[in-house]
């Protein structure tokens, strides 16, 4: 801040908060498990995926980052889903307090509220996960066409079976030139990086 440094962590996490104007308590609290307990990190076997922030003693650098808010309009960018100033440095605050409560405070670290700051990241791996609270809400307006179809798509494949779980029970015939080689479809499989 100010080409002086304010704040510094080694091993760990970074956090860059995004506060939203439907922010209350209850998220606060959701997002502070969340960050602490999320497994992000190798274990002493090597096995990735296995250990938390808190497993691993490793430090929490907190960034408050309004511009996670931003809703593009064209090419320009809105904050107004943002929460306001005043509430939002109150609401940054109990985060880092909450965060301290439930881990250790001198491995919480953070940036300076409202300034302009240079923030340098190393990210390994890079991993970047983006954390939303369940009662996040998205304003319908603020949707791209592109979320409004996956959305459509989503709702569709919930409410009508697809065709072939329909056709999964009924036995086919070889020489049925509709029938299909199984080779369509969900095609899904999970790996561990």
């Amino acid at each position: 801040v100010g080409g002086e440094q304010i704040s510094s962590i080694g091993r760990g996490l970074c956090v860059l908060l995004g506060i939203s104007l439907e922010d209350t308590q209850r998220e606060l609290e959701h997002m502070v498990r969340k960050i602490l307990n999320l497994r992000v990190f190798e274990d002493e076997g090597g096995k990735h995926w296995a250990k938390s922030v808190m497993d691993k003693q490793y430090e929490v650098l907190c960034v408050s980052q309004f511009t996670l808010q931003c809703i593009l309009k064209g090419n320009k960018p809105d904050y107004h889903m943002a929460m306001p100033t005043e509430q939002a440095e109150c609401f940054y605050n109990n985060f880092l307090e909450q965060l301290r409560k439930a881990y250790k405070p001198e491995l919480i670290k953070d940036g300076k509220f409202g300034a302009y700051m240079q923030v340098h990241i190393q990210n390994d791996g890079p991993v970047t996960i983006e954390l939303e609270s369940p009662a996040a809400t998205v304003d319908p307006k603020q949707l791209t066409k592109l979320e409004k179809q996956q959305q459509r798509k989503e709702k569709t494949r919930t409410k009508v079976p697809s065709e072939s779980s329909r056709e999964r029970n009924t036995p086919r015939n070889k020489d049925d030139p509709s029938a299909s080689s199984g080779a369509e479809g969900d095609v899904s499989s999970e790996r561990e990086p």
